[in-house]
């Protein structure tokens, strides 16, 4: 089976320290560029885009949110992947993104 066109990369899992502890991966910028390149006109009025992303051998849904902090996209990452993957804040992920259709 083929893949689908996306965007791999290594980036670190951290903890947003406010309340609900989530967990983020911040997208690289060039990545960030390229997504918003691509989504134009598919983006809802906030900036999110709907991707399949895979980290290791786990695959998931979800949304990337834009940040202006890094000028690029943030990836929440949810306990149950986080635990399928066996990842905790502090590690390098490998990380692929794809945008949904």
């Amino acid at each position: 089976m083929e893949r689908a066109e996306g965007w791999d990369f290594e980036a670190e899992l951290w903890e947003y320290k406010g309340k609900g502890a989530w967990h983020f991966v911040t997208l690289p910028p060039e990545v960030g560029f390229a997504i918003r390149c691509a989504s134009e006109g598919r983006r809802p009025g906030w900036g999110m885009v709907a991707v399949t992303a895979e980290i290791g051998d786990v695959d998931f849904q979800t949304s990337v949110f834009p940040d202006k902090a890094s000028e690029s996209y943030l990836l929440p990452v949810k306990a149950a992947v986080r635990k399928a993957a066996r990842v905790k804040a502090g590690d390098m992920l490998k990380v692929r993104i794809v945008l949904q259709r």
